[in-house]
């Protein structure tokens, strides 16, 4: 897990990349710590490609209770009460012309899908139930490779394609995290950036092992090989999962090697720690900047999410 604490440096905002989700605050009520969400998200073409081959997905699931008539004591039944779930995914694909757009795509609406036919979603978590989550995590990695095979089996064109999958959900202050590939997922917290992920490539396997150092790394040609990727070949998946709990002024960013290719550690930390009291979307918005202004060689994509907690209500 790296770390690192630094300035900022000032760079002004660049034109061509829109938001596609509003940096609204929500307000999850329920028993326990009081939270409050801002997330964004953003994705650019870069300067060099022809298409976009990252997909990112920002999404909100609730469940709620409201009493609306009974005759039972008004202090034996809640009012109302809703239990949040945010989602984030980004992932890139790759795979020839249009295989790389298609299989991010697929990867993430499947997910979806598999999210939106589970009759028992877990929204509350303890030691149990985190187990049970990250276990459900993994399986549904394996469906969502499952879909991109299913995808080549009615366009054999598409042979060949794949995308890396960066997830995150938190549930009030648990955050559970599961990666494929080596987009990242850190957690910036009190001016220090950690690494949530590991980038499942040859590059990282050389450094864990000894034979580069992190200086070798950031130019060896192959940091780009990927050895985990949700494909249509290979062996089965091989997902990292972690859990972790939240802390009042967590940022959390999910992101495409677009930016990291670009933008150091070190650089990603000073510009979260100089726009933490802006907006997320201003903070998303200036490390596209700096991905493109540093050459935008690849689609870059990042997702924020920041979080406000509160002591629990009485």
């Amino acid at each position: 897990m790296s770390q690192t604490r630094t300035e900022v440096p000032s760079i002004a905002p660049a034109a061509g990349s829109m938001p596609l989700v509003p940096a609204e605050p929500t307000t999850t009520a329920a028993n326990g710590p009081h939270v409050e969400v801002e997330v964004t998200g953003l994705s650019h073409i870069g300067l060099r490609r022809s298409n976009n081959e990252d997909h990112f997905l920002i999404a909100q699931l609730d469940r709620t209770w409201r009493t609306l008539m009974t005759n039972v004591e008004s202090d034996a039944l809640p009012q109302s009460v809703t239990d949040t779930v945010h989602a984030m995914v980004v992932a890139d694909g790759m795979g020839g012309h249009a295989g790389g757009e298609v299989a991010s795509r697929t990867a993430i609406t499947a997910f979806v899908d598999l999210v939106l036919r589970t009759p028992n979603l877990i929204v509350r978590l303890n030691k149990e139930l985190t187990e049970a989550a990250l276990q459900r995590l993994a399986k549904r990695f394996e469906a969502v490779k499952e879909a991109l095979v299913d995808a080549v089996r009615r366009d054999p064109s598409l042979s060949g394609m794949g995308t890396t999958m960066t997830l995150a959900c938190s549930v009030k202050t648990d955050l559970l995290v599961g990666h494929v590939g080596d987009s990242r997922a850190y957690l910036f917290r009190r001016g220090t950036l950690d690494r949530l992920t590991r980038d499942q490539t040859m590059g990282q396997f050389l450094r864990d092992t000894g034979v580069l150092s992190d200086a070798e790394l950031a130019v060896h040609p192959l940091r780009h090989v990927l050895t985990g990727v949700l494909g249509t070949q290979g062996s089965p998946v091989d997902v990292d999962l972690r859990g972790l709990r939240l802390e009042d002024g967590d940022q959390v960013l999910l992101c495409t090697d677009g930016l990291t290719e670009m933008v150091t550690d070190s650089t990603i930390a000073a510009v979260l720690a100089a726009t933490a009291t802006a907006s997320a979307h201003d903070a998303c918005q200036r490390l596209i900047d700096l991905a493109l202004a540093n050459g935008g060689k690849d689609n870059v994509t990042v997702v924020l999410s920041r979080y406000r907690v509160s002591t629990e209500k009485s």
